[in-house]
C-alpha cells in the first residue's frame, strides 16, 4: 500500500488540474465520443496513476479507495466530462489488475495509467440489467479457449475501447456461478458495435458479439469465476459514484449560493426568504451526510473490513448520495428559475448528469436490496 496522501492537498491538486488542464480538453471533445487527447493529458499528468491508489511519482499498487473518491469529486464539481472519462477508464480496467495474469497486466495496464489505451466494462446487456446474474453472452469452448456470441449494452467507452472487461456464461443455467471475465481487444474479429444517444452526452454503445475469440490468458481471475471479479470491481467503485454525485451536487449548491445572495426580490435578497434560506440549510445537510457516508465506505475498503460491510457501506452511500444529489441539483434549478433550463447553463447541464448514477453500476432499488440483504445475513450470523 502507498503511504496515506494530505487528503485536502490531493483535493486541491486534482482540482486545479481539472480547472487549468482538462476543462479546456473537455469542453473541445465531442459530445457521445471517446475524448483520446483529455485521456492522453490525464496521463500525462499523473490522473491516471493517482486512480489506481499511486501518486504522479510512484507505480500503481492498491486501488485505494479514499483516493479514487477525492479524485472524483474534486473533477466532477469542475468537470464532468473530464470525471467521466477518468471514471470509465478505471472502470473497465480495474478488473484486468486486479485479476488479470501477471502478461495481461503488462499488455494493457500501462496503456491506460498513460491514457494511450482506451478501457471498457463490458457486463450489462438487453436481458441483463439489474439482474447480472442473468449474464447470456455464450462463451463457447473452442480448443484452449473459447468463441463469445451475443450483445452487449449500455457499455462504457463502446465501439471505441482498445479493451473491454467482457463478462460471458461458460456454464449454461448456473446463473452467478456459471460467469467467466475476459480482457478482448477492442479490434478483435467479429466484434462490432454502435453508438448510443443518451440524455447525458457521454461515450456509450452497444457491443456484438459474432464468434470473438478469447483464450486461457485472457481470463480474469478463474473459469466460472467471473461474478466475483465484477462484485469486487463495484465494490470499489460504488463509492466513488456517490463521489461523482457529490462533485456535482457541490457545484451546483454553490452556484445557487452565489445566485440567491445576489439575486434581488421583494425588496431585498432571494437569500432573505426564509423559505429559500430553509431550503439552502436543507440541501447543505443532506449534502454533509452523504459524504460522510461516501467516505465511511472508502475507508471501509480501504482498511479491509469484511467483505459483507464493505458491501453494505458500498450500497448505503451509493444510493444516499446520488439520490441527495438528484434531489439538490433538481432544488438549486428551482431557485434558480428558468435561466438555469437554459441550454448552457451550469445547472442545465448538471440536470441531465444527475440522472444516471442512480441507475448505473446498480440501480437504487439494487442498492437498497443489497443493504437489506446484509442487515438480514447480519442478524442471523447473530
Amino acid at each position: 500500500m502507498n503511504a496515506p496522501v494530505d487528503e485536502g492537498a490531493f483535493s486541491a491538486w486534482a482540482r486545479e488540474l481539472a480547472l487549468t488542464e482538462l476543462l479546456p480538453l473537455a469542453e473541445q471533445g465531442a459530445e457521445g465520443r471517446v475524448n483520446r487527447r483529455l485521456l492522453a493529458s490525464m496521463g500525462r499528468l499523473g490522473l491516471l496513476r493517482a486512480l489506481f491508489g499511486g501518486t504522479a511519482e510512484s507505480a500503481p499498487e492498491d486501488a485505494a479507495a479514499t483516493q479514487l473518491c477525492l479524485l472524483r469529486e474534486s473533477i466532477a464539481a469542475v468537470s464532468t466530462e473530464a470525471e467521466t472519462a477518468l471514471a470509465l477508464q478505471g472502470l473497465g480496467s480495474y478488473p484486468i489488475l486486479q485479476s488479470g495474469t501477471p502478461e495481461t497486466v503488462r499488455r494493457w495496464i500501462p496503456g491506460v495509467v498513460s491514457g494511450e489505451v482506451v478501457a471498457s466494462f463490458a457486463l450489462t446487456e438487453p436481458g441483463a440489467g439489474s439482474d447480472a446474474a442473468a449474464v447470456a453472452l455464450a462463451a463457447q469452448a473452442d480448443g484452449d479457449g473459447w468463441r463469445l456470441h451475443g450483445e452487449k449494452v449500455w457499455i462504457s467507452n463502446a465501439p471505441e475501447a482498445d479493451v473491454y472487461t467482457v463478462f460471458a456464461r461458460t456454464t449454461p443455467d448456473a446463473r452467478a456461478r456459471g460467469v467467466t471475465a475476459f480482457a478482448v481487444r477492442g479490434d478483435a474479429e467479429g466484434l462490432s458495435g454502435e453508438h448510443l444517444d443518451l440524455l447525458s452526452p457521454h461515450p456509450i454503445g452497444s457491443l456484438h458479439f459474432d464468434g470473438v475469440r478469447v483464450g486461457r490468458d485472457d481470463v480474469l481471475g478463474e473459469v466460472d469465476g467471473g461474478f466475483r471479479v465484477a462484485m469486487r470491481t463495484l465494490d470499489l467503485f460504488r463509492p466513488s459514484v456517490g463521489a461523482f454525485a457529490l462533485g456535482m451536487a457541490r457545484a451546483a449548491l454553490d452556484a445557487t449560493v452565489d445566485h440567491v445572495a445576489t439575486r434581488e426580490a421583494y425588496g431585498g435578497h432571494l437569500a432573505d426568504q426564509q423559505a429559500v434560506a430553509h431550503h439552502l440549510a436543507r440541501m447543505a445537510t443532506q449534502l454533509e451526510a452523504a459524504r460522510l457516508l461516501v467516505y465511511a465506505a472508502a475507508r471501509a475498503y480501504d482498511e479491509h473490513s469484511p467483505r459483507s460491510q464493505v458491501t453494505k457501506s458500498a450500497a448505503m452511500a451509493k444510493y444516499f448520495a446520488t439520490e441527495a444529489a438528484q434531489t439538490i441539483v433538481d432544488q438549486c434549478v428551482q431557485l434558480h428559475g428558468a435561466r438555469a433550463l437554459q441550454r448552457g447553463h451550469l445547472l442545465e447541464h448538471l440536470y441531465r448528469d444527475v440522472r444516471a448514477p442512480r441507475i448505473y453500476e446498480g440501480a437504487t432499488d439494487v442498492q437498497l436490496s443489497i443493504i437489506a440483504r446484509e442487515l438480514l445475513r447480519e442478524r442471523t450470523a447473530l
